[in-house]
């Protein structure tokens, strides 16, 4: 039955899209693991030798090892009631996948799931660059990359480099909605800064919101499956090529005095209590986002301890109340947490698309990533041995987790409630 799903799967995959539900069908029933002790187990929806790729390139490899020093972190009521002793990433071998039909490299695609409802497809998220492939002239192929966040729309484009602009863009959209009978979205999301002028000017003539930002988690990985099983096959492709819009990692802002908070710490949660959390953010007034792992192909045993990091303020309802109002308009003023206290207004925070939470050992601080090339100092640590300790710690955790951490928001590090809960996924930039 496993064999049976497996290629199931590899079929779909292979003609261009694969069904919601059945992807999540199909995941489920390959992948149930009896194991003594918690196992985070990522299966992306691409084939096997891609996601070895992306952990090869991120240095997970391979990875399992124990985290003592974890359980010195101060984690206040986040403290869970059994210590973590090893996690490991667990992945099928390569060789239980079978030969695929390849595809076309130079074919381009367009797909609407048939079970998803057209008219609920409101958020793309949206790659417009160069690719490592030159065309008959010499010159670097240009490919635009749209999908929602489900995968349940999937539409890829070539363009000669000459055609590169606003208008161009704007045409193409129109095409999708027209071709695949989705309607225009609400929201596009986008990760390349180095766009942003062509991709924002041809939205708003759509009356479309941009939104700057590197929550495109399934774009990405989108991306990093079609570098591996069609770029690198196309007969003009350059081996060794760099991006020509490379992400930008522009050195960390500080914040504004007005928005201290008083208390951070790093905190670990079961995924249970994790996920519990994020099914309140539609339950409770909470600020927030969740991840759909299910259909980043990412599925965590319970047990096993997610790292985060936790900031308390006794003004944060307040802040959060006065600015929800401006939250919509202050992605572009540089608000920030400071050393001394982290509590930033959680409805701030969730106007800016948080991406992931670093700890930086050089520097002895934490570093906010927000929108698609915004870094703040979200917190700041006296370096001493044992700091730097906790903090090498907490990032081995969240390597161990695949990227997986949170960030929670509250009142005091002692409540039991969040005002702010946000699941994120820290992924390398994809190879194009």
């Amino acid at each position: 039955m496993a064999r049976k799903n497996r290629d199931l799967l590899s079929e779909r995959l292979a003609s261009g899209g694969v069904a919601v539900a059945e992807r999540r069908k199909l995941w489920r029933q390959e992948n149930r693991v009896l194991s003594p002790h918690p196992v985070l187990k990522l299966n992306l929806t691409c084939p096997q030798r891609i996601f070895n790729a992306t952990l090869n390139r991120m240095g997970w490899a391979g990875v399992s090892m124990h985290l003592d020093l974890v359980e010195s972190m101060t984690i206040s009521n986040f403290r869970p009631n059994s210590s973590i002793s090893e996690s490991s990433v667990s992945v099928p071998k390569e060789s239980e996948f079978e030969e695929e039909e390849e595809d076309d490299p130079s074919a381009e695609l367009s797909y609407l799931d048939a079970e998803t409802d057209p008219q609920s497809i409101t958020e793309w998220e949206l790659d417009f660059c160069s690719r490592p492939i030159l065309d008959i002239r010499g010159k670097k192929i240009w490919e635009l990359v749209v999908c929602d966040p489900s995968l349940s729309l999937q539409h890829t484009k070539y363009f000669p480099n000459n055609v590169i602009n606003s208008i161009t863009l704007k045409d193409a959209i129109v095409s999708i909605t027209q071709d695949l009978g989705v309607p225009i979205p609400q929201k596009v999301r986008f990760f390349r800064t180095q766009m942003q002028t062509i991709i924002t000017k041809a939205c708003k003539e759509l009356g479309i919101k941009p939104v700057p930002s590197k929550r495109c988690l399934s774009l990405i990985l989108w991306l990093e499956e079609r570098y591996e099983t069609i770029y690198m096959r196309h007969p003009g492709f350059q081996k060794g090529s760099k991006p020509l819009l490379a992400l930008d990692n522009p050195f960390p802002m500080e914040l504004p005095e007005n928005l201290v908070g008083e208390k951070w710490a790093f905190v670990q949660l079961p995924f249970s209590a994790v996920r519990e959390e994020i099914s309140s953010l539609d339950k409770r007034f909470i600020f927030g986002a969740g991840l759909d792992l299910d259909l980043l192909g990412i599925e965590v045993d319970d047990n096993t301890l997610i790292p985060g990091v936790a900031v308390a303020s006794s003004r944060a309802k307040p802040l959060a109340g006065l600015l929800s109002l401006i939250s919509k308009s202050c992605s572009s003023i540089n608000l920030s947490i400071n050393a001394e206290a982290n509590c930033v207004s959680a409805a701030w925070m969730n106007g800016l698309e948080v991406c992931s939470v670093e700890a930086d050992m050089a520097r002895a601080c934490l570093i906010l990533s927000v929108g698609t090339s915004t870094r703040y100092v979200y917190a700041t640590y006296k370096k001493t041995a044992i700091t730097t300790s906790e903090a090498e710690a907490w990032e081995a955790a969240k390597k161990v987790c695949g990227g997986l951490h949170f960030l929670a928001i509250q009142e005091d590090l002692d409540s039991d409630d969040c005002v702010g809960f946000w699941l994120l996924l820290d992924l390398p930039p994809p190879p194009v």
